[in-house]
């Protein structure tokens, strides 16, 4: 079985292009030409020029050594939280820019839920002198407000959507509505392993630098390229795409997505599309979405701002289906403990959203010679107040 998108844009009977007349033509366009730019040497070059000038790759594989007593197995850290801007998200954003500027685009747009891809949009928009316009949930706005000085400073305009819970699909569906007014001039960098196809794939293969550079590290580290297993967390889904990317077909390694169960996977309050989902479409992709028996969509719930999303993209529908991936639901409470747990053992304070995929080490055993690989996808600062309120520190 294929876990890569085939010629028609689905992995298994997921993906595809369901998206309004207006963009068809912009959805096309990219979809004729994403491969061929991306391969040109003139693009690689410049691609990983930046990727290693200006966002600071590699990033470490650290192995924590506390961590691994404390759990009895071999945990290292893809430290994504020590990228430039302090996730991984920039990976995506370089890509895309470069994308855009090849198809004479002048103006970027972007959706943004914790705030971390709309740093790395307004980011890379700064330093490509394109207009950048990014939406996002008011919710998130009061939630995330550094992150929103963040996008201000690098002159990004930063637009609050007004409708439905107010985070990220209202912001998703915000950003949309303006590429269908603007398909002329604009490019959409989505930030996820969502929307229609080709951008499920061409962010999966911008963020596969990661799995590709865990390769290489263990090789060094351990003398295999493969470990036992990879863990991270899905929102979305493209920080555990990037991790998965170069492992997908070797049935060896063990791929363990976490998603968010909030307050609980039947609490009416939680994300947990894998369990919770049925199959649907929701921004431009056919995929597993959490609904109503008549099709409305489930308003989700985290903690993580960057894990409410109803759905997940259709890579991870199609691991989670397949049975290739093994998915794990993670509740507000076991993830902040997680992560107050990686401050205290190794002096690295983590994104709530990684966090997530840290309380996989309290849920389930590995073997004391297994080799994990956890990606720490974005670092924490970001989450301050939360953490300062959950704690009461």
């Amino acid at each position: 079985m294929s876990y890569h998108v085939n010629e028609n844009g689905y992995y298994g009977e997921f993906g595809g292009a369901y998206i309004p007349e207006m963009l068809y033509p912009n959805v096309e366009e990219l979809k004729q030409r994403y491969l061929e730019i991306m391969a040109a040497p003139e693009f690689q070059e410049e691609f990983n020029q930046l990727l290693k000038d200006y966002v600071g790759r590699p990033s470490p594989l650290y192995y924590a050594t506390r961590l691994s007593e404390k759990y009895q197995t071999n945990i290292y850290l893809k430290r994504e939280d020590l990228n430039h801007t302090g996730a991984h998200k920039v990976n995506n954003t370089i890509g895309q820019i470069l994308m855009a500027k090849r198809l004479g685009k002048k103006r970027i747009i972007a959706e943004t839920g914790a705030g971390q891809h709309g740093v790395a949009t307004a980011t890379v928009c700064a330093l490509m002198g394109m207009e950048c316009i990014v939406y996002m949930g008011a919710i998130d706005i009061s939630r995330q407000a550094p992150n929103v000085a963040r996008m201000k400073m690098l002159g990004a305009e930063v637009r609050p959507a007004l409708s439905g819970s107010k985070t990220l699909k209202d912001a998703t569906n915000e950003a949309i509505r303006d590429w269908i007014n603007n398909p002329e001039d604009t490019h959409y960098i989505i930030g996820s392993v969502v929307g229609p196809h080709p951008y499920p794939d061409m962010v999966a293969r911008f963020q596969s630098i990661i799995s590709e550079e865990i390769k290489m590290q263990l090789l060094e580290k351990e003398g295999t390229e493969f470990p036992n297993y990879v863990i991270a967390c899905v929102g979305g889904g493209s920080n555990a795409a990037g991790a998965f990317y170069h492992f997908l077909d070797n049935e060896k390694v063990g791929l363990i997505a976490v998603e968010a169960a909030g307050k609980g996977i039947e609490s009416g309050e939680s994300a947990a599309t894998s369990a919770l989902g049925k199959t649907g479409i929701i921004h431009g992709s056919k995929t597993l979405l959490m609904q109503t028996p008549d099709g409305q969509i489930t308003e989700p719930y985290s903690i993580s701002a960057g894990l409410d999303y109803p759905g997940v993209g259709p890579l991870h529908a199609h691991l989670f289906c397949s049975g290739r991936g093994e998915f794990v639901s993670i509740t507000d409470d076991q993830a902040m403990k997680a992560g107050m747990e990686l401050c205290q053992l190794e002096g690295i304070i983590p994104a709530i959203e990684s966090a997530h995929a840290l309380a996989v080490f309290g849920k389930k055993k590995f073997k004391k010679s297994d080799i994990v690989v956890l990606n720490l996808s974005g670092r924490g600062d970001k989450d301050l107040s939360t953490y300062i309120n959950y704690f009461n520190l």
